[in-house]
């Protein structure tokens, strides 16, 4: 509550001396906040730096953290160590001066020093589910921005629930989703948007992910342990979305029409080599319609509707994920068939998935491509407000490719630093004062898409 209306009664007088200790006390945090950044030695922390992601992390980061003073961070100084080691003789470089900074999820005091220290964090340590919040906290509670790549909606928006004004109040940015999930549904829906000119009614997007030399021999798993934890427990847990979007939005949003329809569960689609596609199960149509919920409320813009989908080069390849997606959501809803699960990943994944995760030659060898469908008005159509509906049908067409290669550690560890050093370089440009963010929201209007076709990605327009 405002100092000047926790009475009914007041005098004029004292009005003012509230109003002049209100002042003063803002002032105050500011001056406080500008001497605790002024006193950290670090530009960027990354955290839980010997884990799967981490180790990639800190590869890419040599060239993207390049000028800034960096450090890496976990509860094992000697897996920090040996995680060094291991990126050294891969890159090439001396990274014998890079500090070495011990802080443990479960140890509070730890995590705050940590995020003392640095102007960022880049927290690779998942699942978010069990182990984020604490550095969420932490980071908050320091004056600290912080970005991961979880793909986790229930997490993601607890995050947004409890700690968006905290965020705000402290000029903290949390943003989530900053790495293949869901940067290029989100941002990719973003630049759609910007390059459509009219107003975009729906998107649908396309997943493809393909080989980039058939001949190349990898083997193995495609998906870390990590992931496929995060996967099991998002799934066990995805009752709570209900509940959670009904506090964190307190209404819904306007009766759109016309209303985007699901795709039947199997289908073929032209804009990925007329591949089979089924629903996409990961977070990105959660996260853009976060995005979108949040242009809607600040920007009073029409929110766009967006289905996802992942396309497959084969039929049998299709019925074998079908096979394995119905048993693994079976499983998923009791305690013994989680336990199964996590415990035997190899079997219950048909190989996919290992505690050692993809070979380097099987991440290097994998392009992506994501195909997104925008229809929608011409802008001599456009509406006075966003909640008006429009009178014809939309016949106004767009379609747009994001594309990459490595999209489950290289494209994702590139798009998570840059998603860091955008915050250091552009935050002006970005949501208000601070806040917990979908990536969407908070870098639609920096130079993020730009940066990152710089390094690796690629967004274009393409005609049907």
């Amino acid at each position: 509550m405002h100092p000047l209306h926790d009475s009914h009664t007041y005098t004029k007088e004292g009005a003012g001396r509230q109003l002049a200790c209100h002042y003063e006390s803002s002032f105050r945090e500011i001056i406080l906040c500008t001497m605790a950044t002024e006193q950290r030695d670090l530009d960027v922390i990354i955290f839980g730096a010997s884990g799967f992601t981490g180790k990639y992390t800190i590869y890419e980061g040599i060239k993207l953290l390049d000028g800034l003073k960096w450090a890496i961070a976990g509860r094992s100084r000697d897996k920090l160590n040996k995680i060094l080691k291991e990126v050294e003789a891969k890159s090439g470089k001396d990274l014998s001066d890079t500090e070495l900074v011990i802080a443990d999820v479960k140890d509070a005091d730890s995590l705050r020093k940590m995020a003392a220290r640095c102007r960022i964090v880049i927290n690779c340590c998942g699942p978010y589910r069990f182990y984020g919040e604490p550095v969420v906290k932490a980071c908050i509670e320091a004056g600290t921005h912080h970005v991961d790549v979880s793909g986790e909606p229930q997490y993601m928006e607890r995050m947004q629930l409890e700690y968006h004004e905290q965020a705000k109040e402290k000029g903290v940015y949390v943003v989530s989703a900053c790495g293949f999930d869901s940067i290029p549904a989100d941002l990719g829906t973003v630049f759609l948007e910007q390059q459509f000119d009219g107003t975009v009614n729906s998107v649908e997007t396309f997943l493809e992910a393909t080989p980039k030399s058939p001949d190349v021999a990898t083997g193995g798993a495609v998906i870390h342990y990590g992931t496929w934890e995060s996967a099991i427990y998002g799934l066990a847990h995805a009752n709570e979305l209900r509940g959670l979007r009904s506090k964190l939005f307190g209404s819904r949003l306007p009766n759109f029409q016309p209303r985007l329809k699901d795709r039947p569960l199997l289908h073929r689609t032209k804009f990925a080599d007329n591949r089979w596609c089924l629903p996409f199960p990961g977070s990105d149509r959660s996260v853009v319609m976060r995005s979108q919920r949040y242009f809607y409320d600040n920007e009073k813009k029409r929110p766009i509707q967006m289905k996802a989908y992942v396309t497959f080069s084969s039929l049998i390849h299709v019925i074998g994920v079908i096979i394995i997606s119905a048993i693994f959501a079976l499983m998923t809803r009791y305690k013994i068939g989680r336990q199964l699960l996590l415990k035997y990943p190899g079997f219950f994944s048909a190989g996919f998935v290992s505690h050692e995760g993809p070979t380097e030659a099987s991440m290097e060898n994998t392009d992506f491509a994501m195909y997104l469908k925008g229809v929608g008005w011409t802008r001599d159509e456009e509406l006075l407000e966003a909640s008006d509906q429009f009178k014809a049908p939309p016949k106004k067409k767009l379609l747009v490719k994001v594309s990459g290669t490595n999209p489950g550690y290289g494209a994702t560890c590139v798009a998570l630093l840059l998603s860091a050093t955008t915050i250091l370089r552009q935050a002006d440009k970005m949501p208000a004062t601070g806040g917990v963010y979908p990536p969407g929201a908070a870098y639609a209007k920096t130079n993020m898409v730009e940066e990152l076709c710089k390094n690796g990605f690629k967004f274009e327009v393409l005609k049907e």
